[in-house]
């Protein structure tokens, strides 16, 4: 009996020992994976520009558009003035505006008179389901009055730029003003500047153009 306790006893310490054995040499079954993210950067970018025109008015054919055209104004006469924005290729869906300063708003204001100047009346080819008409702002102390005008829709350029309706073709100078008029108006400058900012992450264009950074 006791050898048979000795042999089973024998037995189990060699199963025992190979055991450990075994568990001390083996490899954990294991395994790995990852996901890398990649962040491109997004853009919106516009460009603003507007056909070169002489100084009376006439458009200049066969040269490249310009930022800046000068004028010499006369009663009745219509000058060529489009200034058109282009959404650059590659940018983002992005709500888009412009607006038009006019200097010598008061003096503006007097030739117009009793009501007024309303500018945008002398804005030949404006068509307001493109550009719509949103604010009309003058500042006393730098004697400006501003025009916003919002464009209808968000604009992309994801392969290619997008040229966007002219804010209008030309301008004419009101047959009614007198050589004693224009003279207040010397030097009279007529600015036009366009905005762009991003359309994703805002409900609609006045939540975007609320969040435009100020000047």
């Amino acid at each position: 009996m006791k050898t048979t306790r000795k042999v089973v006893l024998t037995l189990v310490c060699a199963i025992l020992l190979v055991a450990a054995t075994i568990m001390g040499t083996m490899a954990y079954l294991t395994s790995t994976d990852e996901v890398v993210n990649t962040f491109t950067v997004g853009k919106v970018a516009i460009k603003l520009d507007e056909a070169k025109a002489n100084t009376d008015g006439t458009p200049v054919q066969g040269t490249d558009r310009v930022k800046a055209n000068t004028y010499k104004l006369l009663p009745g006469h219509t000058y060529a003035k489009d200034p058109m924005v282009t959404v650059l290729k590659g940018s983002e869906s992005s709500y888009v505006k412009m607006t038009v300063t006019f200097t010598k708003a008061a003096e503006l204001d007097a030739i117009f008179a009793p009501n007024g100047a309303n500018l945008t009346s002398i804005f030949n080819g404006y068509d307001s389901t493109n550009w719509i008409a949103k604010d009309v702002t003058k500042d006393a102390a730098a004697n400006t009055r501003t025009y916003e005008f919002w464009y209808k829709e968000p604009v992309a350029a994801p392969d290619a730029d997008v040229a966007l309706d002219a804010l209008f073709d030309s301008i004419t100078v009101p047959g009614t003003i007198t050589n004693a008029q224009l003279d207040t108006i010397e030097g009279m400058t007529i600015t036009v500047n366009a905005y762009a900012i991003q359309a994703d992450g805002f409900a609609d264009a006045a939540a975007a153009w609320a969040a435009y950074p100020a000047a």
